[in-house]
């Protein structure tokens, strides 16, 4: 059945009574339940659409049940309450089963229908445009003729790499990722103890030793709080679940059911949905780890094409990040990737551990590394910062290395209760005297191992041990104060 037939199966009625629902400040009415907070895409996203730096649409693209739906509608809410007509804003879903079938155009046609639209700026708000066939030809389109209209749609699953020419110059790309440790707390209205707000972590280094105690021992009151996090993970609605069971067995269904068998198969038309299925459990049993494809292969059955475009498809449906070795020519070509959950509790909730995963000190610190990387990711990936591993020819290795402009700065995650000793550190110490790096960190488990470490371990190098509740804390909340400044 051709486009045009299947718009023909939903009326003008039809259309106009989901619109009505979906839009209730068309009749002076707010979105109902809209939260106080924001996440930290908000003010970006906000700034795209009242001062644009160009003239682009913007793409909100994060896994599913992240917050962008409630965002676009705080936006809206936002808009109105600073003076845009209700009648110039309109947000629609495509997952709505009768919007997709309608498509945008109609959609659109039926909101001029109901509204006698101005000369004024229009802003569009659309909600998982993956669903609507060519959204990204029609969304250039709007971009270089419709120059009155400011857009933001939304996508949990966007093949961009299939249309790799289509967004150059149209559209600016926003991530929004899982909840941060600081948007959790602060969604569950938990007690944070008097901490002191910092613009980088590089601040400890100017600590004082009395300081750092001190705010190591306020610590202590969060680790609770940070380990609840890392088994309920960033999504807001299970975030506010109370039940842990509940709380993991919906992230689970959202995240097999829903994007594996659903979407995986709508958006990529995937037929094997028990195959990448066997994959992303193979994913969660080696979270933080480095794939050795043939392993992976042999143990799957799979073959290396398939497995490589799966790993594409996982990562462009925001479920994970892949991490290139760091190097040169044949180090990077030859080399292992290394893979990272988009959120540190989705193993844990996808493999049934619970709580037992607190008990279980390596899996606890492979976790661990996974919300650490998330957090700097946030924090980093607007400014272009390159995100790397290293592995020697030993077999030592440095976790994650962030690299800009030139500047190299490795991290090390040793979650561990007693203090990381020379040989635990020997990639690190390693890697730093072949790179020549300035500053690198250690995140640690105790909140009382904090500060420079020997000098007589790193030569040159000031390498900083930052406990992982605080390093995530600080990372989350440099973002936060971003939003709130800029509103």
């Amino acid at each position: 059945m051709g486009a045009r037939n299947l718009e023909q199966l939903v009326s003008d009625a039809e259309i106009y009574a989901v619109l009505r629902e979906f839009n209730p400040w068309w009749d002076g009415a707010r979105a109902p339940d809209l939260p106080d907070w924001r996440r930290a895409a908000f003010s970006q996203v906000l700034e795209w659409v009242e001062r644009p730096p160009a003239r682009r649409a913007v793409l909100l693209t994060g896994a599913r049940r992240v917050g962008k739906t409630t965002l676009l509608l705080q936006v809206a809410d936002r808009l109105i309450e600073r003076g845009v007509a209700s009648s110039q804003v309109i947000y629609a879903t495509f997952d709505h089963p009768l919007l997709k079938l309608a498509g945008i155009e109609r959609v659109l046609r039926a909101w001029r229908e109901l509204h006698t639209i101005r000369p004024d700026l229009e802003y569009l708000l659309l909600d998982e445009v993956q669903s609507v066939p060519n959204w990204e030809v029609w969304l250039k389109h709007q971009v270089d003729f419709h120059p009155q209209r400011r857009i933001v749609v939304t996508g949990s699953a966007i093949p961009l790499s299939q249309q790799p020419e289509s967004g150059v110059g149209r559209w600016h790309t926003i991530r929004m990722p899982t909840m941060s440790f600081a948007e959790y707390l602060h969604l569950r209205a938990e007690r944070i103890p008097d901490l002191p707000e910092i613009p980088s972590l590089s601040v400890t280094a100017t600590m004082t030793q009395p300081e750092r105690m001190r705010i190591g021992v306020i610590a202590r009151d969060l680790v609770p709080a940070f380990h609840e996090y890392l088994l309920r993970g960033g999504f807001p609605e299970t975030a506010r679940v109370e039940s842990l069971v509940t709380a993991q067995r919906l992230l689970r269904e959202d995240i097999v059911d829903k994007v594996l068998k659903r979407d995986m198969t709508a958006l990529y038309g995937v037929r094997r949905v028990v195959e990448l299925e066997r994959l992303f459990l193979y994913l969660c049993r080696h979270d933080a780890g480095t794939l050795n494809i043939p392993t992976l292969c042999s143990t799957l059955e799979l073959t290396r094409s398939t497995v490589n475009n799966f790993l594409s498809l996982l990562e462009e449906a925001n479920l994970i990040y892949r991490l290139r070795p760091h190097g040169y020519g044949k180090e990077v070509l030859r080399g292992k990737y290394k893979v990272y959950l988009a959120d540190a509790a989705i193993a844990g909730s996808v493999l049934l551990r619970g709580r037992s995963l607190l008990t279980q000190p390596e899996l606890l610190g492979l976790t661990v590394e996974t919300a650490f990387f998330k957090h700097l990711f946030t924090h980093y990936y607007q400014q272009n910062v390159g995100f790397s591993y290293w592995q020697s020819r030993d077999g030592f290795e440095v976790d994650v290395v962030a690299e800009l402009d030139g500047a190299i700065v490795p991290f090390e995650v040793k979650y561990t209760q007693s203090a990381p000793g020379p040989s635990e550190l020997r990639g690190l110490r390693e890697f730093c005297a072949l790179r020549r790096v300035s500053r690198g960190y250690v995140i640690t488990r105790e909140t009382t191992d904090f500060g420079p470490l020997a000098v007589s371990n790193f030569g040159d190098t000031q390498v900083l041990a930052v406990p992982a509740v605080l390093a995530c804390y600080w990372l989350s909340r440099i973002e936060m104060n971003r939003t709130r400044d800029s509103l």
